[in-house]
């Protein structure tokens, strides 16, 4: 939970869609909330009104998981919300599962085949997808991972040979990937419908996040890089061992920070709110006091990715929020290794581990 969502406005207080339906936000803007089986338990998604080269019809943003209660619901929404009107296509925020894992059922028009239409998405996103779509890459699971997670720190065997067993996580969450999309970048327009919407790119929580924003009304689907309520996992990965992507998050931040006070955020996670500066300034603050707390904890003893995860989750994990957590653990140190206040050697036991520089 967040303790400072009080500074936030939940324009539609604690409504939310239905399971299978809709909630219209903003003329022509339609909410979807998908369940996950996961902690965080739901994503959202939009269905905006559009016309294509004349042709009135949709287009999505976001997919969901491939999962058989999702497609019902997806099932619902194409019978009983689209006005008898095609899914004219589908835009993809980012390479996730439960964002990019029903894109190629919905682009060919789910169980009854109704379209076959076209995938939108950024180039490092898509590359990324279809990288972690054949059993690499990804922290979730394999081998791969395991090793990276071993050498900061993680000694559980069990726990390691969870990983391992974890191999087709992804591919099982997104069986499939069109093989032809259409390429989208930074500062790109969309019109859709009667909006037009820049495409904004993010990094850290992916490699080519692309929020929206479309100006005229102060609308910006955020995707996951601006959530209310928790802060965006930002991650080291096994495929990027020595990135920077919390520098990257942080930096991406400024992008939204010049958006109107009154700007609607829908995102991916929790509930549309308006007060998107006041939701950066809280998570530029929880980035420096984690940042502070893993450069004390290093002053005190040399430490590894997996000795700062229970500085920063203070609370029991199962093998898929570890991942995160370590994924995140270590984001934090190499931040602080990369910008000179770190220094990293790898110990006898194989495992790399932090000190002051």
């Amino acid at each position: 939970m967040n303790a400072l969502e009080h500074q936030l406005d939940y324009v539609f207080a604690d409504r939310l869609p239905e399971s299978g339906g809709v909630m219209e936000v903003a003329p022509g803007v339609f909410w979807l909330r998908m369940p996950l089986p996961f902690a965080l338990d739901h994503i959202n998604l939009w269905l905006l009104a559009d016309e294509i080269d004349g042709v009135k019809g949709w287009t999505v943003v976001d997919c969901g998981i491939s999962s058989d209660t999702i497609r019902a619901n997806w099932e619902r929404v194409f019978d009983s919300v689209l006005d008898g009107k095609p899914v004219l296509r589908v835009i993809v925020t980012h390479c996730h599962p439960d964002h990019l894992g029903l894109a190629d059922w919905i682009c060919t028009g789910g169980d009854k085949n109704r379209w076959n239409v076209r995938l939108w998405m950024s180039l490092g996103e898509y590359a990324m997808g279809r990288v972690m779509a054949a059993g690499d890459g990804s922290n979730a699971g394999g081998e791969r991972a395991a090793a990276h997670f071993a050498a900061h720190g993680l000694s559980d065997e069990a726990s390691l040979d969870a990983l391992r067993k974890r191999d087709s996580y992804y591919p099982t969450l997104v069986p499939s990937i069109p093989a032809e999309y259409r390429r989208i970048r930074d500062g790109d327009v969309m019109r859709i419908g009667a909006r037009n919407w820049e495409v904004v790119s993010g990094y850290g929580h992916s490699p080519e996040h692309s929020a929206l924003f479309c100006a005229a009304d102060k609308l910006l689907i955020s995707g996951d890089m601006v959530l209310p309520r928790i802060s965006t996992n930002v991650s080291v990965f096994a495929v990027e061992p020595e990135g920077n992507p919390l520098a990257l998050y942080l930096e991406s931040l400024g992008r939204y920070e010049t958006m109107p006070a009154d700007t609607l955020a829908l995102p991916s996670h929790g509930k549309p709110f308006r007060g998107v500066q006041t939701r950066i300034g809280q998570l530029r603050e929880h980035h420096r006091a984690r940042l502070a707390e893993v450069r004390d904890a290093c002053a005190q003893k040399p430490c590894s990715a997996a000795d700062i995860v229970p500085l920063m989750f203070k609370r029991k994990l199962d093998i898929h929020q570890m991942t995160f957590a370590l994924g995140e653990a270590l984001a934090h140190l190499n931040l602080l290794w990369l910008d000179g206040t770190l220094k990293r050697q790898t110990g006898a036991d194989g495992v790399i581990r932090f000190t002051p520089a």
